[in-house]
């Protein structure tokens, strides 16, 4: 017999949390414990319609189906009833969790890989802000190897020139969450080369990626809002150069194993993201990491404290803890 918990908890954060469309003061996520045989699997996600006002009930969602869960619906089964996105992806990844704890097997044996995960070095997110202080705060993170500048709105190129002087050694990625314009887009790509920015993830929204085709753009470009699973690729290629894997897009580990593979078979480069959330959310994506181009875990680095037992984070570097997810 299965028991199916619901917890819904808020991380406070360090400082409020900016991107071009939204203020976030918390982190609030569910997380999804499974019990069965005496063994236990776990899982978190974003409460993400908190956030963003288009999006489903998150926690109604999960409710939905526990009692089809405790009756032993499978992973399989569960994509059936649940649509990729952040509902799914707790309860996935504690049945993830579940499966591989009664196969016998860690969680990295269970997901196919052929060694445990290593330390991977992980973005650090600048929230968006005006030039003058995303160069502050540039300035105080300027010791880590690579941050990521949130953008998306007028002045961005006067934001990149005044974060890259104030760290000048700094690798640069840039997340424009839909901000931008086609035209925005193509008169910052050179100037944004030039200053030393290695990709730029979602620049644009859905009604102008089709302008995408064809560019050959100086800098990768990388789909976030635009890939959720494995039937979100058909329309990026030729559009992006890489994708980046969340969790709380793809539905959990099952689909994201599976959108990995066919990915990586299609070319694209990986980066692999995250919501804000605790190192219950961030265990996981450190498996899909251990394959990725650029990793963005940083969530716990955003919030006022973590969960225990927790990564270990030194500096931008995050190391497997042994009890933290599978």
């Amino acid at each position: 017999m299965r028991c199916m918990t619901i917890d819904v908890e808020k991380w406070p954060l360090h400082e409020p949390f900016v991107i071009s469309r939204m203020v976030q003061l918390n982190g609030e996520v569910i997380v999804v414990t499974i019990e069965q045989e005496g063994v236990v699997g776990r899982g978190e996600c974003e409460r993400m319609d908190v956030f963003e006002a288009d999006y489903p009930d998150v926690l109604k969602m999960v409710e939905g189906v526990k009692s089809l869960v405790e009756s032993g619906m499978s992973r399989d089964e569960l994509a059936e009833h649940l649509p990729a996105g952040a509902a799914r992806n707790a309860i996935d990844c504690a049945l993830f969790e579940l499966d591989a704890k009664l196969a016998g097997q860690a969680a990295w044996q269970f997901a196919g890989f052929q060694a445990p995960p290593k330390e991977v070095t992980t973005v650090f997110t600048l929230s968006l802000d005006t030039p003058d202080n995303m160069a502050k705060a540039a300035a105080v993170q300027k010791h880590r190897p690579i941050l990521k500048l949130k953008l998306g709105r007028e002045d961005d190129l006067a934001r990149v020139q005044a974060i890259r002087a104030a760290a000048p050694d700094t690798r640069l990625v840039i997340d424009a969450n839909t901000g931008w314009s086609f035209e925005q887009l193509e008169a910052y790509l050179p100037q944004l080369a030039l200053l030393g920015v290695e990709m730029i993830e979602q620049p644009l929204g859905a009604a102008e990626e089709h302008l995408l085709e064809g560019l050959n753009p100086e800098i990768p470009l990388v789909a976030d809002e635009s890939c959720l699973d494995r039937s979100s690729l058909g329309a990026l290629k030729g559009r992006y150069q890489a994708i980046n894997i969340k969790l709380d897009k793809t539905g959990g580990m099952t689909e994201a194993l599976a959108l990995l593979n066919e990915a990586q078979q299609q070319g694209f480069d990986i980066m692999v993201g995250c919501m804000v959330g605790t190192s219950l959310a961030m265990a996981p994506a450190l498996l899909l990491a251990q394959q990725a181009r650029w990793v963005d875990i940083d969530g716990p680095l955003l919030l006022s404290k973590d969960r225990l037992p927790a990564l270990r984070y030194e500096g931008s570097v995050v190391h497997p803890v042994e009890g933290v997810w599978g």
